[in-house]
């Protein structure tokens, strides 16, 4: 296999690992605590995770007789300062997690998380870190969900102002 070596000529190299709460963003975590070791002891990983802004409005399911009548409902702001507050807790979660793995495979990690759309939040996080090798974990959607859906992956390595590396679940 071939040896990824980041920090040549002493120079300290940043980089980032984005991830959600997948199992192919834990394999990419793994995948790098197992293959970039040594290249990360010089500086910390950056672990990254964004939070997807929560909506004002929310639709909610009620019956009528054997029908169902969907309708959007404006959340109430004690509503919506839950929802927020769940995704926070569980986003600090996923990175403290993340990070108690990097300490037990004795790697140093710092943790960063921003609002927004993933793909848009990650790119800029690159951009404002000056980060030199971004990695992610591919989602494994199909060629048909992907070209609907769209493809974080896809766009980081279009757009991020640093190379990418895309770790493939086999």
């Amino acid at each position: 296999m071939a040896e990824v070596v980041l920090g040549y000529g002493g120079a300290e190299k940043k980089v980032m690992l984005a991830i959600d709460e997948s199992e192919y963003s834990y394999y990419a975590l793994t995948w790098v605590l197992d293959n970039l070791k040594e290249s990360l002891n010089k500086s910390p990983l950056l672990i990254f995770m964004a939070q997807l802004p929560t909506k004002n409005a929310y639709t909610f399911a009620a019956s009528l007789g054997s029908a169902r009548m969907y309708c959007p409902v404006s959340a109430t702001q004690e509503f919506n300062n839950s929802v927020k507050e769940n995704q926070n807790k569980l986003t600090l979660a996923l990175l403290e997690k993340a990070k108690e793995i990097c300490a037990s495979r004795g790697v140093n990690a710092e943790t960063l998380t921003e609002v927004g759309d993933p793909q848009t939040a990650i790119c800029n996080a690159v951009e404002k870190l000056n980060i030199d090798l971004l990695i992610l974990g591919e989602r494994g959607l199909g060629k048909i969900k992907r070209a609907i859906l769209g493809s974080v992956s896809n766009y980081c390595v279009q757009n991020a102002k640093c190379p990418v590396l895309v770790v493939k679940k086999p």
